[in-house]
């Protein structure tokens, strides 16, 4: 029986955070494999020259094959649709350890057809090496196509697990100038808002309207855990379940800020404990601390519960 992940697994993975490695260097990965990080994505695309294609994408499958990656998500990034890597990226890793391999990271998804070019060509590989278990996929949303089209690649596929954000990109992309990923420059200062309110806004709409996960992307800065902090919690403001890092002294404070509070947990656990008296005493009206408790608060509490639940699993305090 094939299980499908998509749409319906997104929700009971824990992906606070996740780590980027480049895929070529194997001592990096091997160090990512026993990180803090909730998901490891080992990187085909940016981080790879195009002469060293060949020998990372060898490294990749031996990876997900010889290594434990424990709890850990297990994904790989694949070069962009629009060059002559992607398709050889997909064929030789999945060939190889596709067993293994829990998400493909697809980059620089503009519409809902390049969503359904990966899906349709993991399906063949899956029937061709008689894989049980369905690989999920991870998009970045980092062009203004991806941005107007948004919705239809939220809806785009049953493999769709996270919704991610690529600032880089993004601004590259609309000319709009940027000094470093993810920090704050004097741009910022000068635009009365946030500047990528409206695409991270989007991107986490549609994924809780197609039960996805939704993901802030990576901050540049590696001694500035201030301001990473910062982005950090501006992020789990708009409603996303966590962050890329690039670097593993990232994770504490990024696992840190997108994990529900000690204070939250027990809130959140005293809703629900109201919740149900109030429903075993057939009461209609549910208060706690004589403050009313509606859908959306024991709604959100389930939400925070379920994290922390996630987050014990995983055997962290």
């Amino acid at each position: 029986m094939i299980e499908y992940p998509g749409h319906a697994g997104a929700a009971g993975r824990l992906q606070r955070s996740e780590l980027f490695v480049p895929a070529s260097r194997w001592a990096m990965i091997e160090k990512a494999a026993r990180s803090a990080a909730d998901a490891v994505c080992i990187d085909l695309e940016d981080a790879v020259a195009p002469a060293d294609k060949d020998t990372a994408r060898a490294n990749v499958a031996r990876a997900f094959r010889e290594l434990d990656f424990g709890p850990r998500l297990r994904s790989f990034r694949i070069n962009g649709l629009d060059t002559p890597f992607a398709y050889r990226d997909l064929i030789e890793v999945i060939e190889t350890a596709g067993e293994h391999v829990d998400l493909v990271m697809v980059p620089k998804v503009s519409g809902p057809e390049d969503i359904a070019f990966v899906d349709r060509l993991l399906t063949q590989i899956e029937l061709a090496r008689g894989l049980s278990r369905r690989i999920g996929i991870e998009a970045q949303i980092e062009t203004a196509r991806g941005f107007l089209y948004i919705r239809e690649i939220a809806a785009a596929s049953p493999r769709l697990e996270t919704l991610i954000y690529g600032p880089g990109d993004y601004a590259a992309g609309l000319r709009a100038p940027l000094a470093n990923v993810g920090e704050r420059d004097e741009y910022d200062a000068a635009y009365p808002g946030h500047r990528w309110h409206a695409i991270m806004h989007a991107i986490v709409a549609a994924a809780r309207a197609n039960g996805l996960r939704c993901l802030d992307g990576p901050f540049a800065g590696l001694q500035a855990p201030e301001e990473l902090e910062r982005a950090s919690r501006a992020a789990r403001a708009l409603g996303f379940d966590g962050k890329q890092a690039i670097h593993p002294g990232q994770l504490e404070v990024i696992n840190r800020v997108f994990a529900p509070s000690a204070a939250e947990v027990a809130r959140a656990e005293a809703v629900l404990r109201a919740y149900a008296q109030a429903v075993a005493q057939g009461r209609g009206v549910v208060s706690l601390d004589g403050k009313m408790i509606d859908a959306v608060n024991i709604r959100m509490a389930q939400v925070i519960v379920e994290q922390h639940r996630l987050i014990q699993q995983r055997g962290e305090e």
